[in-house]
């Protein structure tokens, strides 16, 4: 049965989820988590989305987006988990799928629910256990956003 198209709403977020094929990590040296937000940033400039929150699990992927235009977010996923698939495989010498499926996406509307949203996002690696506070997490927006950091991909709220 094939699949319905993507519901997409004007003026709002998405909370964006991406995962390993079979659960694998995407991410096996910490210069991977830099080449994913390398990319990142290349289709945030070609695109013009915003980026208000992100996470960088070792399986798995958590980003909240605003793109500017509704249609370019399949188009702005696509690029991205298809550039960094390619750079993955050839610098492991792999071949095949890397992503699960199609990126998952929920509309978040610009209220509290957005705020709860990114938090909930930045707190993955401590329910993880991977770290014991936000802060000692390298590949959240968590740092850029709680320190006011100017970031090269993140983007604050405008309310």
């Amino acid at each position: 049965m094939p699949r319905g198209p993507r519901v997409t709403i004007e003026n709002a977020c998405y909370h964006v989820m991406t995962r390993g094929n079979q659960k694998q990590n995407l991410f096996k040296e910490k210069g991977d988590y830099d080449t994913y937000l390398r990319i990142l940033k290349k289709y945030k400039s070609k695109y013009k989305f915003l980026l208000y929150g992100y996470c960088l699990m070792p399986n798995h992927v958590h980003l909240i987006i605003e793109p500017r235009r509704q249609k370019n977010l399949s188009k702005l996923m696509q690029g991205l988990n298809l550039s960094y698939a390619m750079w993955f495989n050839k610098n492991y010498d792999k071949v095949g799928h890397l992503h699960q499926d199609r990126f998952k996406s929920m509309v978040v509307y610009k209220d509290k629910y957005l705020l709860n949203c990114i938090n909930y996002i930045e707190a993955n690696p401590v329910r993880a256990q991977i770290i014991e506070y936000p802060g000692d997490y390298k590949w959240s927006s968590y740092k850029d956003k709680v320190f006011n950091k100017n970031s090269a991909v993140l983007d604050f709220i405008k309310f």
